[in-house]
């Protein structure tokens, strides 16, 4: 099976029906036991798309910070989050959801059409959308948002990391990995562990 290389398929279609202003929306961190879950919206010139735009989890740390480098050259990024506490209150999907909904809303210019990676579109998005099953793989806007909200979120995590040692955050970026469990049963849960997943959950209440 060949792999799909994100193109502007997307992006010339929604233009193709006078939807110009189009911003690719993506989110990272739904399955860590730690952290934010981050969303990026990114609006690209589509005369000027950087080469070799991929979905995040295909490319190396190296090369998504350069290809970052590249979209703010030329595009406008917005990132934004949901919180641990509206993780454990809203649950992980509408979370997910609500940070996708603030990155749209953290652009300049409200866009006429997002393009949303997954199979649901954000109830609470104010402008048209789409969603797109592995979008990210598909469209270069989703794949530039993928990549905006990676390396927005590692970040956090390594900062994490340094505050809370002993989870191997800055390795993992939250995820269940034997380092980080080792580290929930010897150290205890952090302020910034999401209490509703089941390993935080379990570790809580074992008592």
């Amino acid at each position: 099976m060949t792999k799909t290389v994100p193109d502007l398929s997307f992006e010339l279609a929604a233009q193709s029906r006078g939807l110009l202003r189009i911003a690719g929306v993506d989110e990272v961190g739904r399955g860590p036991l730690c952290g934010p879950v981050t969303a990026a919206a990114v609006v690209l010139d589509l005369a000027r798309v950087p080469e070799g735009l991929n979905d995040s989890k295909q490319l190396s740390a190296r090369r998504r910070a350069v290809l970052l480098e590249q979209v703010l050259e030329v595009a406008e990024v917005s990132v934004a989050h949901a919180s641990v506490e509206e993780i454990d209150t809203l649950n992980i999907y509408h979370a997910s959801h609500l940070a996708m909904v603030r990155a749209v809303q953290g652009l300049s210019i409200p866009p006429d059409y997002a393009l949303i990676d997954g199979n649901k579109i954000p109830r609470d998005l104010s402008i048209p959308a789409e969603a797109i099953v592995k979008g990210d793989a598909r469209s270069v806007s989703i794949a530039a948002a993928s990549i905006a909200a990676k390396i927005c979120r590692d970040r956090i995590m390594v900062d994490l990391a340094q505050q809370f040692p002993g989870y191997g955050w800055d390795r993992n970026a939250g995820y269940g990995t034997p380092e980080h469990l080792a580290g929930l049963r010897n150290l205890g849960v952090t302020p910034h562990h999401r209490r509703s997943f089941k390993p935080v959950h379990n570790i809580l209440y074992q008592q």
